[in-house]
């Protein structure tokens, strides 16, 4: 008897022990079963400093520092000064994701230097829109109708206009040149995890970018004149349809950027003075935005956020800007904006002549993604970026200024002509509070040109995965509590 009890309490013990041990397992896959949203890749392009290549979230807070927002659920996003160039904090940055109509920055970037002078004037053909996705957001434009470069602009920054987009990228000597010049232009900038496939950046398979890049790539444009004019406009006059013995009509275009001209949950953000936003069903909601307070200017790149509130990639945007101004001089840098490879000092930070560490994932295409070791630390780095930016805080200022002038006015309609290289187009000072960028509608004209959310790729990406092909949808569900198992539409 002694030993059946010995052995009976072995067994019992061994069972409760097993549970014991079980448990907290049992529990944790419990806790985790329903968290859906994909990881980031164990390895990361590491361009501009080490920590810049870890995945989660990056911050040095120094004495007196604030603490980062709470709730922030971008797969990935970015905080850096536009002048220096350091980066204030990040999160899984050199994640590459699809960037939606984030990626019309670099198409602008890239064209707008060859098209000019901008009353350039162009009759649409019916060719030029034939390669225009299906569900593609639209600024209206309409074959055998003449439009300036100014017009066509105007639509690709406020409606982000597909239609626009590409009879640009035929004027600039058709789509695969267009995308090849943009792709060359990306590797220029050392944004290295961008593959384009479309210059539009309706989701096509392997198209990728990263907030890391995304933010070079504004930081390029907003060294451009007319790209900070554009990008700042809030609303402007677009031609409409002529018919014969009558005055062409027009109707207003409002810029779909909701930190620029606010919507119902979210207000103008003090400050902000562009860049882009976008949305599609398989990149989710993006945008990239730059903002300037007492002699201060910020970037800032959201992609992909999970919170399911109305404008939550501008809420989440405007959090971190306003962290990364009260944080400015309280936080250590986690990595730096890189120069442009023509510029590249050598300073340790990446860049012309960089190459891959061992084993690193070569990417889309075969392209090794370029890794660095550190940040660069010192002065060298803030003079190289000085250099790059060049009067960027200068000009901007002014640009800030008239995006800061509409505040006190709001609701009004008062009109200001544009630079007079703009030459047809008008811009108002502000906006009316209703939305009009996004809803796929012409203001004034009644008539719908947007086809509503922009059919993209299919699969998610996740893990860094390249993304599959497939058909979403692109644009911005915004404001409506519309999601992504909407009707294609297009309103990024």
């Amino acid at each position: 008897m002694p030993a059946l009890k010995k052995i009976a309490l072995t067994i019992t013990s061994a069972a409760l022990l097993s549970g014991f041990v079980l448990s907290p397992a049992a529990a944790a896959d419990k806790d985790t079963s329903d968290d859906k949203q994909p990881k980031p890749p164990s390895t990361m392009s590491s361009l501009g400093g080490e920590q810049l290549g870890k995945a989660g979230t990056q911050v040095n807070l120094g004495p007196g520092a604030p603490v980062l927002p709470k709730k922030l659920s971008g797969r990935s996003w970015i905080v850096a000064d536009a002048e220096s160039g350091d980066v204030l904090a990040a999160h899984n940055s050199h994640w590459r994701l699809p960037p939606a109509s984030t990626l019309k920055m670099l198409f602008a970037d890239t064209v707008l230097p060859a098209l000019q002078p901008t009353t350039l004037a162009h009759k649409v053909t019916e060719n030029e829109l034939s390669g225009v996705g299906e569900g593609s957001s639209l600024v209206g434009i309409k074959e055998d109708h003449t439009y300036t470069v100014h017009d066509l602009w105007l639509g690709v920054f406020l409606r982000s206009g597909n239609d626009a987009v590409h009879v640009l990228s035929e004027m600039y000597g058709g789509v695969q040149k267009t995308v090849d010049a943009m792709q060359a232009h990306a590797e220029e900038l050392q944004a290295l995890d961008t593959v384009v496939v479309s210059p539009d950046g309706y989701d096509a398979p392997r198209q990728v970018s990263s907030a890391y890049d995304l933010t070079l790539i504004a930081r390029s444009g907003l060294q451009k004149k007319d790209f900070r004019e554009y990008a700042a406009t809030a609303s402007a006059d677009f031609p409409g349809e002529k018919k014969k013995g009558k005055k062409r009509e027009s109707f207003e275009i409002q810029n779909t950027n909701r930190l620029i001209t606010g919507d119902i949950g979210v207000d103008p953000y003090q400050g902000i003075a562009g860049v882009k936003n976008g949305y599609t069903t398989h990149a989710g909601n993006t945008f990239t935005g730059v903002a300037e307070r007492n002699g201060k200017v910020l970037l800032v790149t959201v992609m992909n956020p999970s919170a399911e509130e109305s404008h939550a990639v501008y809420k989440e945007a405007a959090h971190l800007l306003d962290w990364g101004f009260a944080a400015s001089g309280k936080v250590a840098p986690v990595g730096q904006l890189v120069p442009p490879r023509s510029l590249d000092t050598g300073t340790g930070i990446g860049g012309k002549g960089a190459t891959p560490a061992a084993g690193t994932d070569q990417g889309p295409g075969g392209r090794a993604e370029a890794t660095h070791a550190s940040a660069s630390n010192g002065s060298s780095g803030v003079g190289t970026a000085l250099a790059i930016i060049g009067g960027l805080l200068v000009v901007l200022a002014a640009a800030v200024f008239l995006v800061n002038r509409r505040w006190p006015m709001a609701g009004r309609a008062r009109r200001t002509e544009t630079d007079a290289v703009a030459v047809a187009a008008k811009t108002k000072d502000t906006v009316a509070d209703e939305d009009t960028g996004e809803d796929g509608k012409d203001v004034g004209a009644g008539k719908d040109v947007g086809a509503g959310k922009d059919v993209g790729a299919g699969e998610d990406v996740g893990a860094g995965k390249d993304v599959g092909a497939g058909k979403g949808v692109e644009g911005e569900p915004e404001g409506a509590g519309a999601t992504a198992s909407a009707a294609p539409t297009d309103k990024s």
